[in-house]
């Protein structure tokens, strides 16, 4: 038992330590180029969390518990009031997997309130992965404050500069 426990500690270790990197930020796109369609059973979202933090907007002041304890996990660490707004926003989160290994791109295209019909994107790419995989988008900070909510939004998957997986918002149009 007592040689056992090393092991047991150092792989613990390990995948706490995996689940505690940080993602680097998402590249943001000038332009969103349209590309084609083909879905592939392959790749898949597996769930999608979305949160937006703007303590202004009525619906957002409740006494619920763990919508409380999400606004103060977003401010965490803020020192001042302009810190705190840099941090209001919407906040995106998909669990996406892939049974086949390939260079992935995931991608967020939205619109925003004040901008109309312009489409905004973010993109993070995986490269040579399998398996279940974690990808979040944030529209915080001056873009927030300046260009409103996201109103209408769609999650890729991209391969080889074709779509194989997609998920949107219903206003997506």
């Amino acid at each position: 038992m007592n040689c056992l426990f090393p092991v047991l500690a150092t792989a613990l270790v390990a995948a706490l330590a995996g689940c505690s990197t940080l993602e680097a930020p998402a590249t943001r796109l000038e332009k969103a180029n349209v590309l084609p369609l083909a879905i592939d059973d392959s790749y898949q979202f597996r769930k999608i969390l979305l949160s937006v933090y703007d303590p202004d907007l009525p619906e957002t002041r409740t006494k619920v518990d763990y919508i409380n304890f999400e606004r103060a996990r977003r401010t965490w660490g803020a020192i001042d009031s302009l810190e705190v707004s840099k941090r209001y926003g919407n906040y995106f989160t998909f669990f996406w997997r892939n049974s086949v290994e390939s260079d992935v791109t995931v991608r967020l295209e939205y619109r925003q309130a004040e901008l109309g019909n312009f489409v905004m994107a973010q993109e993070r790419f995986y490269p040579a992965t399998r398996g279940s995989h974690r990808s979040t988008f944030d529209v915080t900070g001056d873009d927030f404050l300046e260009a409103g909510r996201v109103t209408a939004w769609r999650a890729l998957l991209i391969v080889d500069d074709r779509i194989v997986a997609l998920r949107q918002s219903y206003m997506w149009r």
